[in-house]
């Protein structure tokens, strides 16, 4: 959930810091006092992209941070721990993100440093927002198709048609490159046939390749090679080495000994070091002794270097770009050696491939099958209680011609909500608030299986009114009891029902706009005349009363 809150001249905000409690949280203000500016800090905090405008003017750069906890961390630790951040200490989470006017913008998760890409991959995970627009996803199938999966927990069977499903597409792939290609020529059959026995005369592994590279550099500077080892083993072994001088300087060491046994023990170290410049001679003079290479083995060296650097020209920079090109070009050649049989090959290994698919598709509809039913009954419950005494509302899937992405069969959501009107697609009868009923419908009967901790809810409730607007403000309180909800309303009957109430006000009495947001639930008087400006007069006795009246429901 989210903990806490601190903004920092974002837009008309000069600062402001400020504590969240779980369940329902309701955001309330004036049209135009700038509710907008603590979603946006949120979306910020989220991974949204944004530009210097939202800079209040006059400051250097805005600044938004956020305390994030989770009760069990074990999933947002493994995200965390795939972007390579610090995970989180006993479940808690902290994001800052600071624009600045002149500089380069800067994100940090747990105190390091991260990407916008890494803040929008952890912000999938605990946040999600419902903007006026969401209810009109409703009329995509691919969003009634995702409501219906997750509704009937089909997420494994899913995975398991798409990975038939692409294992198909590849084998008809295949066979359509295949069908395009135009038979080679001899002409160019030899070359291709050339080309692959120089491939295949190199040895492909990072190992191989290093140690070609190693050998050559060795034989191309052998001589100065050869002249450095000798001059190092003359050094230290020859008559003028070091190797001499040291030994004389042991013999000294032992006549100290002789002297003073205490001693010993530095005698026998030098002796150590003489013993290891005898060995370090010999190794340098064998070395250069090593690096004479015959003339057959010059020129295979040669030869070897020089059809490697060839290959790294045309196929690519590394050993893994060669070598796929050399089993490309491998695959090229079998092909047009035996095309017709490649293809009765490829041709019953797409009927197989479709065949696994199919089935996996089977299941995956069945089980949709099922959840639709459910989906039907208990969504349409949800749709009556807000204001809708004689609605139908279907989910009916319909079968596809040839397997998709997404399986066997599409989803469409049939909805009627007159009595004597047959049910259509949404796409066909709903209006707005329909739409807005419908999604809110929805989304509590989905509450349960969403493991998104944040749910910010932007005016859903537009569109509706009266007593709708109380089982509105209900909805979202039972939502609220697995998820913390922020939701951003005009309707006093929504705000009554809050156990949270942040109140949004803009004071333009001096030479500048300034935003504040600010608590109220701790003051029941304040919250009181807040609910009544909403019902229209803050003043008024009645707008008071039907205020107090509302907060006691």
């Amino acid at each position: 959930m989210l903990q806490s809150l601190h903004i920092k001249n974002l837009a008309l905000l000069e600062e402001v810091a400020l504590d969240f409690e779980s369940g329902f949280t309701v955001v309330t203000g004036e049209t135009g006092a700038g509710k907008s500016i603590l979603l946006g800090a949120l979306s910020l905090l989220a991974g949204e992209r944004a530009d210097k405008t939202i800079i209040r003017q006059g400051a250097p750069a805005c600044e938004v941070e956020a305390s994030l906890y989770f009760a069990h961390s074990k999933r947002i630790d493994e995200v965390l721990a795939e972007l390579e951040l610090p995970l989180t200490e006993d479940g808690q989470l902290i994001l800052k993100r600071t624009v600045p006017r002149e500089k380069a913008p800067k994100l940090t998760v747990n105190g390091s440093l991260a990407t916008l890409a890494a803040l929008q991959r952890l912000g999938e995970h605990w946040i999600d927002f419902h903007g006026p627009s969401e209810p009109r996803r409703l009329l995509k199938e691919s969003c009634q198709l995702e409501l219906l999966d997750l509704f009937g927990r089909t997420s494994s069977s899913r995975d398991a048609y798409r990975v038939s499903f692409q294992a198909w597409r590849r084998a008809v792939a295949a066979r359509e490159r295949l069908m395009s290609q135009t038979q080679l020529s001899p002409e160019q059959l030899r070359f291709l046939e050339n080309q692959l026995v120089k491939l295949d005369a190199l040895e492909l592994s990072e190992e191989a390749i290093a140690t070609l590279e190693r050998d050559f550099q060795r034989m191309t500077r052998a001589q100065e090679l050869m002249e450095l080892a000798a001059g190092l083993a003359a050094g230290i072994a020859g008559e003028e080495g070091v190797t001499g001088r040291v030994s004389a300087l042991v013999r000294e060491a032992r006549a100290l000994e002789s002297i003073d046994p205490d001693s010993k023990a530095l005698a026998d170290r030098l002796a150590s070091v003489s013993f290891e410049l005898a060995d370090l001679g010999a190794e340098f003079e064998a070395l250069g002794q090593a690096l004479t290479f015959d003339p057959e083995q010059a020129e295979e060296l040669t030869t070897m270097m020089n059809a490697w650097l060839e290959a790294k020209r045309k196929y690519g920079g590394d050993v893994q770009a060669v070598a796929a090109a050399r089993d490309e070009l491998r695959r090229r050649l079998s092909s047009q050696g035996d095309v017709e049989g490649t293809l009765a090959r490829l041709e019953q290994e797409i009927a197989e491939a479709h065949r696994a698919a199919r089935k996996q598709a089977t299941v995956l509809r069945e089980q949709r099958e099922k959840a639709a039913r459910e989906l039907s009954k208990t969504a349409v419950k949800g749709i009556v209680q807000l204001g809708f005494k004689k609605a139908e509302f279907l989910v009916r899937l319909v079968p596809l011609d040839e397997l998709g992405p997404d399986g066997d069969c599409r989803t469409e959501f049939l909805f009627s909500p007159n009595v004597g009107e047959a049910p259509l697609p949404l796409s066909r009868i709903a209006s707005s608030g329909e739409l807005a009923r419908v999604m809110l419908a929805l989304k509590t009967v989905l509450a349960d299986l969403d493991d998104i901790p944040v749910l910010v809810f932007d005016e859903v409730d537009a569109n509706v009114g009266g007593e709708i607007g109380r089982v509105v403000g209900e909805k979202m309180g039972w939502i609220a009891k697995s998820h913390q909800v922020l939701c951003v309303t005009h309707l006093p009957q929504v705000a009554a029902q809050g156990n949270n109430h942040l109140l949004v006000t803009k004071d333009q009495s001096k030479d500048r706009a300034i935003v504040t947001i600010a608590p109220i639930h701790g003051d029941r008087k304040q919250r009181v005349t807040e609910l009544a400006r909403m019902l229209g007069d803050r003043t008024a006795k009645s707008a008071l009363a039907h205020a107090e009246e509302l907060l006691k429901g």
